[in-house]
């Protein structure tokens, strides 16, 4: 590969307004969608501020670091999408997207999160998964809108309490994170988790809700049967014992 070819792939393509005006489309819902997925770019092109009476956004599959300040000029947008990207951070301007009810940040390079996130509203689905995380902001709890969170493979060790604050949640991935449980034996730090949702019943098919309740049954019954077990056991007597 020549070397100034190299370059300036490194670099990411050019976006002009001609071509981002090109992008605009119509949903089925009678949505103005401004869709610049799949462009090698690795930098928001400024000229899309023309742009920003779009209801929804898409700049996902890219090569982008960074979320430029600008964003928030896109005050209409109801989803923002940047998943598979290179993002490592967000700017706290994301907080004023007050009409953002989606917002997808899957597969990025992401450690931490704003504290702004919690301006977001009208939120109802956020996605984190495959990212670095190792907490959440606790203003996070703040999204009294938000129905699905999903945060697969990142590095949370515990169920960030602040979701606790979410009366509408609905769903939880927190699939393959290294939570710690109880049950961890002392010699290992972590256990990873294959599979781990949280769901309200309420959701729940009758099928789906019987099955989790049988499951609950049975595990019940042999945490029971392992307490009494215990409990039956007849307590060694040392000689110390004997002395006392």
């Amino acid at each position: 590969m020549a070397k100034g070819k190299k370059s300036a792939q490194s670099k990411g393509k050019t976006i002009t307004l001609k071509v981002a005006q090109n992008c605009v489309e119509l949903t089925l819902d009678s949505k103005r969608r401004l869709d610049l997925s799949f462009k090698e770019i690795a930098t928001v092109p400024k000229c899309i501020q023309k742009l920003c009476e779009m209801d929804e956004l898409d700049l996902s599959r890219n090569l982008i670091k960074k979320i430029p300040d600008f964003i928030d000029r896109f005050i209409s947008i109801s989803v923002l999408d940047l998943h598979s990207n290179y993002l490592e951070q967000l700017p706290v301007t994301i907080g004023r997207l007050q009409n953002l009810q989606v917002l997808n940040l899957c597969n990025n390079r992401l450690t931490s999160l704003p504290n702004e996130l919690g301006l977001l509203k009208k939120l109802h689905t956020l996605n984190l998964g495959l990212n670095q995380l190792e907490a959440l902001p606790s203003s996070i709890g703040a999204l009294k809108e938000l129905r699905n969170i999903g945060l697969s493979d990142n590095l949370f060790t515990r169920v960030p309490a602040c979701l606790s604050r979410l009366n509408k949640l609905e769903k939880v991935n927190l699939d393959r994170n290294p939570i710690v449980t109880e049950e961890t034996p002392s010699h290992e730090s972590v256990m990873i988790t294959e599979r781990l949702y949280l769901v309200k019943e309420s959701i729940l098919c009758d099928d789906c809700l019987n099955k989790c309740q049988t499951e609950r049954k049975m595990l019940e019954d042999v945490v029971r049967s392992k307490e009494s077990k215990s409990m039956s056991q007849p307590k060694l007597v040392t000689q110390e014992d004997r002395e006392m």
